[in-house]
């Protein structure tokens, strides 16, 4: 019997053949022509501008990279890496957006429009998890994955920082306000569903860090409710009647005294 070895010659010539045939079927595929080459920077600029006009997002995209791929110095370039965020945030992809974001900052700190960058990209996190499954199924807000609201509150707060008399600054400090009561509402979220599973000293300990990490957000309320019930479930007399001191003192007319824990109107609907 031979070996694999004595058939090792032919072998190699079977997949040079095949090789060779495919490359010959790819030589006959017809080639794509690309209608830019050979277009200025002026005139790829001016079509991105009409694809932005027309709501063409990802032709939009497309055209300011080849521009800036094919121009990567002078005015249509920068202009370009401005608009990219933008657009990629129009096109539904938000994490190129926030790394268009990212790159302009990088390249171009003392830029006059940098402030704008940094408000667009705190706007790409704050709209992020705001699309339409969130509204069809009517979910609160503070119950979704707080990263993107996160790092949007971070890039407003640079914003704010950085650029006090900025016109985007007044917005942004709504939009921050707005944040903070959310991250603190999905903090009080968790301690809730601790409580509804009887993880009495988890509840409490989640709706102390709410109080802690974003004092002075209307969570708050709900946050020292859950620790004044977990703390009673608990047998720790004490510490009750000390956090209910607290939420008596701040919130006299507290509707959890009333209500409990079965919330009749989300607390993002309140406005």
């Amino acid at each position: 019997m031979r070996s694999l070895a004595a058939f090792a010659p032919l072998l190699r010539r079977c997949a040079a053949l095949l090789l060779a045939g495919l490359l010959a079927g790819c030589s006959l595929l017809p080639e794509v022509k690309d209608e830019t080459a050979g277009w200025s920077a002026s005139k790829l600029y001016s079509e991105a501008k009409d694809a932005q006009a027309d709501g063409a997002w990802d032709k939009a995209s497309k055209l300011l990279e080849k521009l800036e791929a094919r121009f990567p110095y002078g005015r249509y370039a920068q202009q370009a890496q401005l608009e990219l965020g933008y657009v990629y945030w129009k096109a539904s992809e938000p994490a190129s957006a926030i790394a268009a974001c990212d790159r302009f900052i990088k390249l171009h700190p003392n830029h006059p429009a940098v402030d704008y960058v940094y408000y667009l990209k705190g706007l790409i996190g704050f709209n992020e998890d705001q699309g339409l499954l969130g509204h069809l199924s009517n979910q609160d807000p503070s119950e979704r994955d707080p990263k993107s609201a996160r790092e949007s509150f971070d890039a407003l707060k640079e914003l704010v920082s950085r650029f006090p008399d900025s016109k985007y600054t007044p917005d942004a400090i709504q939009r921050m306000n707005y944040l903070v009561n959310a991250l603190a509402s999905q903090e009080v979220h968790v301690a809730r569903y601790y409580f509804k599973r009887s993880a009495y000293i988890a509840a409490a300990n989640r709706a102390q860090m709410a109080i802690k990490t974003y004092p002075g957000a209307p969570a708050g309320e709900e946050a020292l409710f859950i620790m004044v019930v977990s703390y009673d479930k608990l047998g720790m007399t004490e510490l009750r009647d000390d956090a209910d001191r607290v939420l008596r003192k701040n919130f006299p007319d507290s509707r959890y005294y009333k209500e409990g824990l079965e919330r009749k109107t989300p607390w993002y609907k309140l406005w």
